[in-house]
């Protein structure tokens, strides 16, 4: 995944939870302007420090984070629950691509922003 899809990723994220730069910040205490460099794909490696924080904050096991910025992860990097989860979406919907993953997280924001 490049700089740019990551980037994309982490946004998509951040929206589908309706959190602003500024509200993951509060939460993270990762400053404003090294997520948005984060998120317009400026940031070659995020840290793994960094990363933890906001799986914690985006509720995404961090191994996740970690893939996909291309941290190797061991054993493939799922948990158990996590593949799971995967698997039970992969039946639902099929193979889903990084491009399709982060159009659903932006339709995930907008049904959430409809209520």
């Amino acid at each position: 995944m490049s700089t740019t899809e990551y980037g994309q990723y982490f946004k998509a994220l951040r929206e589908s939870k309706g959190l602003t730069l500024r509200n993951v910040e509060k939460i993270t205490d990762i400053s404003n302007a090294y997520l948005s460099q984060l998120e317009s794909g400026k940031v070659k490696q995020p840290s793994p420090n960094n990363l933890y924080k906001l799986s914690e904050a985006y509720e995404v096991p961090y191994e996740t984070l970690m893939g996909k910025v291309g941290y190797p992860i061991p054993n493939g990097g799922d948990t158990s629950s996590e593949r799971s989860k995967s698997a039970e979406v992969s039946n639902k919907l099929g193979e889903i691509s990084s491009d399709e993953e982060i159009e659903l997280l932006q339709y995930l924001k907008f049904i959430r922003n409809r209520k």
